[in-house]
């Protein structure tokens, strides 16, 4: 059984972050928290790649956001563009794989306790206006759902984290070899893990 400090998650900071210059920002949030960087690279992804990255909750996950996608429409009285909720799902499917695949973006895994709930906890809500303040989202950008879906576009939220340790060994294994993610001991791991703090007094 491997120790919790090794979970790990995949962070995409998507094109909308790396144009905003908020790369460095983005990467301090977390390694304040004490989680550690263990692979990061910067690739322009075709739209297959991004497509491959949605998908790994396959058919259910687009009947999932298909129905998200349907509520949504009848919470604002308007009629929904597809008939059943799996197209519905396909057209945000596209949006969404357009959206990370217009630019440089920057994948990288995280590693700690909780991982995954630690980022995404940093990170915020999916929809940044209604994220809290001190998140990433919240504090660094102001697009909405309303937006969006009037412009026909997925929401720009800046980052891609991970919903679960297993969503995130998938997706994790779409953008890295396993020979680019690197395993090493971080000095910060003594402070946050180990039984005593020895060392630190000289």
């Amino acid at each position: 059984m491997s120790h919790p400090k090794e979970e790990r998650t995949l962070v995409i900071i998507k094109p909308d972050g790396v144009q905003r210059s908020l790369i460095g920002e983005i990467i301090c949030r977390y390694e304040r928290a004490g989680l550690k960087l263990v692979s990061l690279k910067m690739v322009i992804p075709d739209e297959q790649i991004a497509t491959n990255h949605y998908m790994v909750g396959g058919e259910e996950w687009l009947e999932n956001v298909g129905k998200k996608a349907t509520e949504a429409y009848a919470r604002k009285g308007e009629k929904p563009p597809f008939a059943t909720h799996r197209e519905n799902g396909l057209a945000v499917l596209k949006s969404c794989s357009t959206y990370l695949s217009a630019g440089p973006v920057i994948p990288m895994v995280w590693e700690g306790n909780q991982a995954v709930g630690v980022v995404r906890k940093i990170t915020g809500s999916t929809e940044p206006l209604s994220s809290d303040v001190g998140t990433i989202r919240g504090d660094f950008t102001v697009d909405s759902y309303k937006i969006a879906d009037m412009a026909q576009r997925a929401v720009r939220n800046l980052i891609h984290a991970s919903g679960s340790v297993e969503e995130a060994e998938k997706e994790i294994a779409i953008w890295f070899k396993e020979n680019e993610i690197v395993s090493y001991r971080h000095l910060q791991e003594a402070i946050l893990y180990d039984v005593n703090l020895d060392g630190i007094i000289e």
